[in-house]
Order: structure tokens, then sequence, then C-alpha cells
């Protein structure tokens, strides 16, 4: 796992092949695990985790995708990631073997957590995905909930990638979910695997804590992942550049639940309609 100068932010391990590899053990913390695969036509991707379910995510290009009980086929429709559409995705259970082979170029994310096991391996989408609208006036962002709490799918995980239009902000105004108190706030650790288009730009980054003892600001560019263990963790684009993240998150409860900053949540409030 490559680091930048923050330790929160992780540069790609090389060109091609796993370039990111994000463990519970060398991000400290318990749950979300997160690698992404970039592979050339006919490139190879393979895995098994025992306890532990995956959900992969073909974030742009195509593979012919197996496992221990199922032949998926083709997965995947788009050729780049702002080419638009919806996500292919395939869940599989802990213990169940896998393999992806490219047909083109591809990325391919591969999202686990901890799973006592019981669900069969399927296709999560883009069956059962519908775009949604998030926001507004420069917060407007697009999301496609892969695997939010609506569905049940999985045990742990929670999968969603949006699309943050150019000079936009997003996971905005600035929110947490880092104690387990459930159903106020639920504990869920989380990574942002970022694309920008064009990809020479950047874009910015906060995770914060209330009392200050984390508070990194990162520049990030195209293919970098953020750690959010804790905090507040909003993101923003520059005038001319597209973003995409592909968000992962798990933590003791399927659930998600938040609060925003004390000092936004007025935002929040005045967007939604509410006296403030």
């Amino acid at each position: 796992m490559s680091r930048a100068t923050s330790p929160l932010l992780c540069r790609p391990e090389g060109a091609s092949g796993r370039i990111h590899r994000i463990t519970p053990e060398r991000a400290g913390w318990g749950h979300v695990g997160f690698d992404l695969w970039k592979l050339g036509d006919g490139g190879r991707a393979k895995g098994r985790e025992e306890g532990r379910e995956t959900i992969l995510v073909l974030v742009e290009g195509r593979a012919d995708i197996t496992s221990d009980t199922m032949a998926f086929g083709r997965v995947g429709d788009r050729a780049r990631v702002f080419d638009g559409g919806l996500p292919h995705a395939v869940y599989l259970p802990p213990g169940e073997a896998w393999e992806a082979r490219a047909e083109g170029p591809c990325e391919l994310a591969v999202c686990t957590a901890p799973s006592p096991g019981g669900r069969k391996a399927a296709r999560i989408g883009p069956e059962g995905i519908a775009t949604q609208a998030r926001g507004k006036g420069t917060n407007l962002r697009h999301v496609n909930p892969i695997a939010m709490e609506d569905r049940d799918i999985a045990d742990s995980l929670l999968v969603t990638e949006v699309f943050t239009p150019q000079g936009h902000w997003s996971s905005y105004p600035p929110h947490r979910h880092d104690e387990d108190d459930f159903p106020r706030m639920t504990y869920l650790e989380e990574t942002y695997y970022h694309r920008l288009n064009p990809a020479t730009g950047f874009g910015v980054q906060r995770v914060f804590t209330d009392d200050g003892s984390l508070d990194e600001t990162m520049a990030v560019a195209d293919r970098d992942t953020v750690l959010v263990p804790r905090g507040h963790h909003p993101c923003g684009v520059p005038y001319g550049f597209e973003m995409y993240y592909l968000n992962v998150m798990a933590g003791p409860l399927r659930k998600w639940r938040f609060e925003n900053h004390p000092e936004f949540d007025w935002l929040a409030k005045r967007d939604a309609g509410e006296e403030v």
C-alpha cells in the first residue's frame, strides 16, 4: 500500500496489475478491505477470502468472471468510467474462489469485509441499481448505490459510486459515521477510490475530527485511494474536471447512519426545506 505524505492517502502501486492492496491490517482497522486491479486485454485477477465476503465492481471495461459455483460470463459494459451507465457487480460469499479475465483494458475493484457466510454467489448489478441525484447547486452529485442497506445482498459491505461534476463538492456537508451508537450513528470504516476526467487534474479531500486529533487535507490524483478511519471527509473537484469515486464501507452493523458537522448542518436543513 503506497502512501504519500499523508498516512491516509494511498498512491497506486505500479501502472498495471493489482495497483491497490488495502487490507484491514495495513489500514490499521478491523473491517474494510479494498484491492484495485488494472488489467490489459487477457490479463487475469483472482482471489479467495476466508471469513470475508467480496463484491467485485467493474469500474471500467469488461471481464469474464467465474467462481467456484457460478460462471458469470461477461461482466461490465462501459469502456471508460466517465462514459456513464450503471456499474456491473458480483457478490461472492466467504471462501469462494473467483477469477476474472479481462476482455480489453479494464479496472476491477475488489471490496471485502467480514461475513458469517450463508449467502450464494450472485450478480448484483446493473440490475437493482438506479442513479440518484443528491444535493443542490454546486453540491449536486450523481450516486449509483451498488450495495447499500436497502438491498439485502450482503452481510457487512456497503458499496456505492459517485460522479461529481466539475467545480462541485461531494460527501458534503461534512459528516461522520465513527461511533457505534445505532440508531443515532453507526461505526463505518471507509475507502474512496478516485478517478478524474481529464486524468491530469486533481481533487481535494479533507478528513478531520471535531476535536482536531485528526486533520488531513490531501490533493488526490487519478487512481488514488483515501482512507477514512474516522471523522468528517468532504471532497471537491476544481472547474474543468470531473471526479468519480467508489466508496467501500463496513463496520459492526450494516447500516449507514451519520451526523453532519454541527457548523455545517444548517446547509443540509436548508436544502431539505427545513427552518434554520
